[in-house]
């Protein structure tokens, strides 16, 4: 009765790959080049723009920063961009008077609107012109916390909290609201699905870190643009496009490779990318190997994990853990492939398309396997099967005016999900087996309209079509034999059509004004198969409306930033609300429920921010969410009956009923300050507090509102050199404050002096680097965990990493 170990999914780089890597990067080398960098770091700025004046050619610095000489004339003068960095124009010296490569170095732009982001209103704009905060996270900060998945990412900006179950786990917390009440979106396209649920969520991890150019969070509703979901924040990652040539064909090539001690990662990572002047293209790989993790040795013994169960002799045994530190089953493997292709038809007209894969091997519930039953553990086994997403993304990009539009962009993408769990109790010869596919089918069109005087409408339209299917199968692993059981999902389809308009005026650059509203049309169509579990109905049918608005404003009189900003979000009922039959924890099983409506949140926020020269920034943020008839799990009755066998356990019945009222409000504050010598300093505090309604009209702490967190790093920035010392602080939940559904969890928690389960406050130093040994060869890391913390972030199940020193080698071709 052996547990299914983790599978890695199989792939391997071809050996003619590096041959072919070779020859490309030398038809692209050039015997004189400009090469732009960082004037304190020196690091070469990718993709940084040129235009020779007066002859008007243009062209764009390659992964090296590079352009050829050759490109411009003899009497031009360069005038360089880069985002994030000052506009500078220097005089082009003759080959003659310059043999060697034109070295031009960019001073960055300390001003705090140089930041362009798209998730704000699904175009490009600055981000000082967004009413709502918003949160980016760039290629460099990416390269300096060299995060191991996208949920790390997010948890590196010290803005997000970020809850795992296990390793190969991430589920963001965004003001009070996580899973399905924030919304994930990859390249312009919802990744949410219609078996999103409200317990937490690993999908983010699907995205490969390496492969994000940008990844950007929008705090509070954006259903405008976004529809359902997007009630707590609206996270965007934007992975890296490829970039046209400037010169005829050419090539280059990344490698990648990163390690790290605590989980005994093991990270290869690929890229190719090929362009010509009116084509390009982008192939990446990334392959990942993480053993069991080991957590800290100062801290909570209550997280040490004393025993675990295995195998002997065909028999489910729990043997002490020769190392309690070492999370016995927490390792995985995962693999990420990218393709994106780019064909620019004319001048004004692209076309774009983009392939996304990952895939996991078998995750284990960390969680689940340390759950108790009386003097022993409960489960043999726990574990998600491979998590498997795939996105075909088609887009076309049209900037011929017209007098409805003066851009317009249309996407055409379809997803593929396949999701299972396996689980056998300890000594039970069956194992459950769980399976789910979803098909996703998103259609958006968006036009942009400049009416003048400042003036500009935005509108479009969206259509989501989701197409579910599950299956359920019992297995006798003494006989190996396998009899159909009850599914988790009914077979369905959840379909969404909307339309939108957004209005905005920028006024004597002092002012922006905006205000939209949408309309959403949903329907749910599930059918049941009651031969396995009999129900009183056969078929579900829900076909309802939803309207959303909001308005806000910007002003900037002198160094101050006002910022104002209200509007209203909603979360539709999808498959896994209206009819999942799950055990939801021991002793209980939720059960489809016919009459489902819409949750709204209102949302409130007030911001302001003082800069002080380009040495110093404030910015505080105040916010307050209203929920109403939020969908919460409650008791219910089946058929009459409160309490039905599920899987050979009595078990109350529950169900996903409009059923409660909640409140959220918090602050974000932050202070950011450039010192001399290329020093600087940031500190960020994120403070949120929640309150949900209960069964019996009581009021109890909301589950996803974290507890106070915060962020602090010194850093230094020159000759070739980016250096971080970074602190986290995480606060206390006492056990009077804790959750009805985490107290019931108590296994997880540290026990206070009473005995209550409760969350200690806990720190973490990290030392982190990247060091730009040659324009193409750059190495990262550093060692997290300095001081060896033993620490559970709040509603995890899974303890942080302990002392860790990770290192990284990236080489461009």
């Amino acid at each position: 009765m052996k547990p299914n170990p983790a599978r890695a999914p199989r792939g391997h780089v071809p050996d003619a790959w590096a041959l072919v890597l070779i020859l490309f990067a030398s038809l692209s080398l050039h015997a004189q080049s400009i090469v732009v960098r960082d004037a304190e770091t020196k690091e070469p700025l990718p993709w940084a723009t040129l235009e020779g004046l007066p002859s008007g050619r243009s062209a764009v610095a390659d992964e090296r920063g590079r352009v050829p000489r050759d490109l411009f004339s003899q009497d031009d003068s360069l005038r360089v961009r880069n985002l994030g960095y000052q506009t500078r124009t220097v005089a082009l010296l003759p080959p003659v008077a310059n043999p060697g490569n034109t070295i031009i170095a960019l001073m960055r732009d300390a001003r705090p609107m140089t930041e362009l982001v798209v998730a704000a209103s699904r175009w490009e704009q600055s981000s000082g012109n967004s009413p709502a905060k918003v949160l980016t996270v760039d290629a460099r900060d990416i390269a300096l916390r060299n995060p191991q998945t996208a949920a790390d990412l997010l948890g590196a900006s010290g803005q997000v909290f970020v809850q795992k179950s296990q390793l190969g786990g991430g589920s963001p917390m965004i003001r009070g609201f996580s899973t399905n009440r924030v919304l994930l979106v990859v390249d312009g396209v919802r990744m949410n699905n219609a078996i999103f649920r409200s317990g937490n969520l690993q999908n983010v991890i699907s995205i490969d870190p390496l492969s994000v150019e940008q990844a950007e969070v929008v705090f509070g509703p954006g259903s405008v643009r976004y529809g359902s979901d997007a009630i707590g924040g609206v996270m965007a990652f934007r992975t890296e496009d490829p970039r046209y040539s400037s010169s005829g064909f050419q090539a280059g090539a990344t490698l990648f490779a990163r390690g790290a001690l605590a989980n005994q990662e093991k990270t290869g990572h690929g890229a190719l990318r090929l362009s010509g002047e009116r084509w390009a293209s982008l192939t990446s790989f990334t392959y990942t190997d993480y053993a069991d993790q080991i957590m800290g040795s100062n801290g909570p013994d209550d997280y040490l994990r004393p025993e675990y169960q295995t195998v002997i002799d065909g028999m489910d045994t729990v043997v002490e853990n020769p190392n309690p530190k070492k999370q016995v089953a927490s390792g995985y493997r995962q693999m990420n492939v990218l393709q994106k292709l780019r064909f620019q038809v004319d001048s004004a007209v692209e076309l774009n398309y983009a392939f996304q894969h990952g895939n996991t091997g078998d995750v284990p519930r960390y969680d689940r396997l340390v759950r108790p039953r009386g003097e022993t553990l409960r489960s043999a086994e726990w574990y998600y099967g491979p998590q498997i997403w795939t996105q075909h993304r088609l887009g076309l990009e049209s900037r011929h005016a017209t007098g409805f539009y003066d851009a317009l962009k249309t996407t055409v993408a379809f997803q593929h999900f396949e999701e299972s769990r396996i689980d056998r109790d300890l000594n039970d010869p069956l194992r459950t087996k769980r399976f789910e596919e979803v098909d996703a089918f998103t259609v958006n069109i968006d036009a942009r309209k400049d009416l003048g005087f400042g003036h500009r409408l935005d509108y479009g339209l969206e259509g989501v079509e989701n197409w579910v299917r599950s299956r359920g199968l019992d297995e006798n692993i003494d006989f190996g034999e396998e009899m159909p059981a009850a599914a988790r999902y009914p077979d369905a389809r959840w379909s969404s059509y909307a339309a939108y308009a957004g209005w905005a005026w920028d006024g004597a650059e002092r002012w922006h004004l905006e205000a939209g509203a949408r309309y959403n049309r949903i329907r749910v169509d599930a059918e049941f198969d009651t031969a396995l579990f009999p129900l009183p109905f056969d078929r579900v049918q829900n076909d309802y409306g939803a309207v959303t608005g909001q308005a806000g404003l910007v002003w900037r009189p002198g160094a101050w930033t006002f910022r104002a900003a209200g509007g209203s979000a909603f979360r539709a009922p999808n498959v896994d609300d209206i009819g999942k039959v799950f055990d939801s924890e021991p002793g209980s099983v939720v059960v489809p429920n016919a009459g489902l409506q819409a949750e709204y949140a209102w949302n409130a926020e007030l911001g302001l921010a003082r800069s002080f020269g380009d040495a110093v920034r404030v910015d505080l943020t105040g916010y307050r969410t209203w929920l109403q008839s939020a969908l919460v799990r409650r008791n219910f009755t089946l058929d009459g009956q409160d309490s039905i066998f599920y899987d050979g356990e009595l078990s109350a019945v529950q169900a996903i009923q409009n059923a409660a009222q909640a409140r959220v409000y918090g602050f974000q504050a932050a202070v950011e300050a450039r010192l001399p010598a290329g020093f600087g300093v940031v500190a960020r505090w994120s403070y949120q507090d929640g309150v949900e309604e209960l069964d019996d009209g009581t009021e109890a702490p909301l589950r996803h509102a974290a507890p106070w967190f915060a962020h602090g790093e010194i850093s230094y920035r020159g000759n070739r050199w980016r250096v971080a010392l970074i602190g986290q602080y995480h606060a206390e939940v006492a056990a009077e404050d804790m959750p009805p559904s985490e107290v019931s969890k108590d296994y997880l928690y540290a026990a206070d002096a009473d005995g209550e389960p409760f969350s200690p406050s806990w720190y973490r130093l990290d030392l982190r680097f990247t060091w730009q040994a040659t324009d193409a060869l750059r190495l990262s890391g550093g060692i997290e965990n300095l001081t060896d913390r033993r620490y559970l972030p709040y509603s995890s199940g899974i303890a942080g990493a302990g002392f860790n020193p990770t290192l990284a080698l990236r080489y461009v071709i």
